[in-house]
């Protein structure tokens, strides 16, 4: 049997790569999108489905979270909250959403279970991030080993996060070089038809591609 593995695809530059990394690995993929309510959720899903055809998904999941929505506490997920567009801000972001990454382990955990694959693929970084903590690496071993703790025995995954150490211009370096379609990942936490250009998000994008020397193909108001 080919081996396999999961990939939590955001519809962002990151997951993307992440995703293309693991098809380069010789994986068969297993996609995982989830929908938990972000303001932006239309435009990543729609990204979504573009990354899991280009890395040739041989199965796709898109999980509903609505109750991200119910607990709120991040501009992402609750809309009385504002995006922050002044630029980074010192300590955790009001866009981080309470565990978010966790979660999305544990369920991408079940489908990996389900399907016998070895892997599980996610694009955390954490050098050029926004300062989440569970996007950091020291938190990712942890839940990896919690995992496997709490699996059948055959059950043995490994969390890769190939990009936990690049920076975002060596995020759109490495996406070219493998032919990651850029014009199909979205990175704006506010806006869907233009990405505003002014969320800690947009900036880290757009800072990427300027030091990479190269224009960003999606469009921005």
């Amino acid at each position: 049997m080919s081996k396999r593995c999961v990939c939590i695809i955001s519809g962002g530059m990151d997951s993307a790569l992440s995703a293309k990394m693991a098809q380069n690995e010789g994986y068969e993929i297993i996609a995982v999108h989830f929908n938990y309510g972000q303001r932006t959720e239309t435009k990543e899903r729609e990204c979504f489905s573009h990354i899991a055809a280009v890395v040739g998904a041989i199965e796709s999941y898109e999980i509903d979270l609505p109750f991200f929505a119910q607990i709120g506490a991040s501009a992402l997920t609750d809309k009385s909250i504002d995006v922050p567009t002044g630029g980074l801000e010192e300590g955790v972001p009001v866009t981080y959403v309470p565990f978010r990454n966790g979660i999305f382990l544990s369920i991408a955990t079940a489908i990996a279970e389900k399907h016998g694959a070895e892997a599980l693929f996610i694009g955390v970084v954490e050098e050029d991030s926004s300062g989440y903590p569970d996007c950091t690496e020291a938190y990712i071993t942890q839940m990896q080993k919690a995992i496997n703790l709490g699996t059948k025995e055959e059950t043995r995954l490994e969390i890769k996060m190939p990009l936990v150490a690049l920076k975002k211009s060596e995020i759109v370096e490495k996406s070219l070089a493998l032919g990651v379609p850029l014009e199909h990942t979205w990175s704006c936490y506010k806006e869907e038809e233009r990405a505003c250009g002014v969320c800690d998000s947009c900036r880290l994008r757009l800072k990427g591609f300027e030091k990479a020397g190269v224009k960003d193909p999606i469009m921005y108001s």
